[in-house]
């Protein structure tokens, strides 16, 4: 299958580069079935789902952070920190890239400063940097600012504003932007509706602002993320008695995940079932031809060109008619991307 099968003309103006306040997003309904779009506001989000429904969300938080510093030859370099490994070590990104053996000064807030080093590099190309002891490794993860993506060129004010109403467990290089349509307020209203919500974590690599480059999707190697399915979750989802209303592609790909585990169930009815828990990582590529097991609804936003993203929602709706509906949504002008509006597919 072609890489530029998923490519699309977007106007750069489309991007959206700041928030809209919270809930305030539009909404494209792309109905499958009928092949059918209509375009309405978030807020009516509770127009399309029901009773018995079940809401799965990613309770994963942004934790990465930005960093400046100093090499040992006095020029510049940016850490990404991604996570902490061991009792003294980070997983990062390092700007540019170093040996192991490099030496770094980090640079904090009021012009505080440490030294790491640069230990290892890991399978995915990024670094280990080591610190003086544990309480420096704790110390630096309030440095620096939170990473948003490269298409957006301005600072948020904000940093709640790039963080869900719901996310709780650190871990994340960038925020499950689906989820940043929603307000308590709007949550509550889905309960009230009789709508149940259930929380899964996936805590998202950095890998997901990089397009595929190659020339055949099959070739793209996916990058790891952890996922965690509780047991109990996975109960409340095996015993809907209406949709699965995944929010985000990171849901689905947990879900999706979580679904090959399964053993295999009697029908298709309410105790059927779909998930196992699971904690581990999941490399799974969802592109047109993946058979879904455990999805019936997503919530999502646009995503970019020749994305892994685009290809998951294109095997959930069909190429042909995700591409027809980001047509639509150009010629409407829609907003894009992280900060932008929302599509649910029925």
């Amino acid at each position: 299958m072609r890489t530029e099968l998923f490519d699309y003309e977007l106007p750069p103006h489309l991007i959206a580069q700041t928030p809209v306040p919270r809930g305030e997003s539009r909404l494209l309904v792309l109905h499958r079935r009928e092949e059918r779009i209509e375009h309405r506001k978030f807020t009516d989000l509770p127009d399309y789902l029901a009773q018995g429904d079940v809401l799965v969300i990613n309770d994963t938080r942004v934790s990465a952070r930005r960093i400046q510093a100093q090499r040992e030859n006095g020029k510049p370099a940016e850490i990404l920190l991604l996570r902490p490994l061991a009792e003294t070590e980070w997983e990062a990104l390092v700007h540019p890239g170093l040996k192991p053996g490099r030496k770094l000064t980090l640079i904090g807030p009021q012009n505080a400063q440490v030294e790491a080093m640069v230990v290892d590099i890991t399978p995915e190309g990024g670094r280990r940097i080591a610190l003086p002891n544990r309480e420096w490794r704790d110390r630096i993860a309030s440095w620096g600012e939170i990473p948003l993506p490269p298409y957006i060129h301005q600072s948020v004010e904000d940093e709640e504003r790039y963080q869900t109403v719901y996310g709780y467990r650190p871990g994340s290089a960038a925020a499950p932007t689906a989820g940043l349509h929603f307000t308590e307020a709007l949550l509550e209203t889905l309960t009230h509706k009789g709508v149940k919500q259930v929380a899964l974590t996936l805590h998202i690599s950095v890998d997901t602002f990089r397009p595929v480059r190659e020339e055949n999707v099959e070739e793209h190697k996916m990058h790891g993320e952890q996922v965690m399915l509780s047991e109990a979750a996975a109960q409340t989802i095996n015993q809907a008695t209406g949709r699965i209303v995944a929010v985000g592609t990171t849901c689905v790909r947990a879900l999706e995940t979580a679904a090959q585990l399964a053993r295999p169930g009697q029908g298709e009815g309410v105790g059927h079932e779909r998930v196992a828990p699971f904690q581990g990582e999941t490399r799974l590529f969802i592109t047109p031809g993946h058979t879904f097991r455990a999805v019936d609804a997503l919530i999502t936003n646009f995503h970019l060109p020749k994305s892994t993203l685009l290809m998951l929602v294109s095997a959930f709706a069909g190429r042909e008619l995700v591409l027809r509906a980001y047509r639509e949504a150009v010629e409407k002008e829609y907003r894009f991307y992280s900060f932008g509006d929302a599509m649910l597919i029925l």
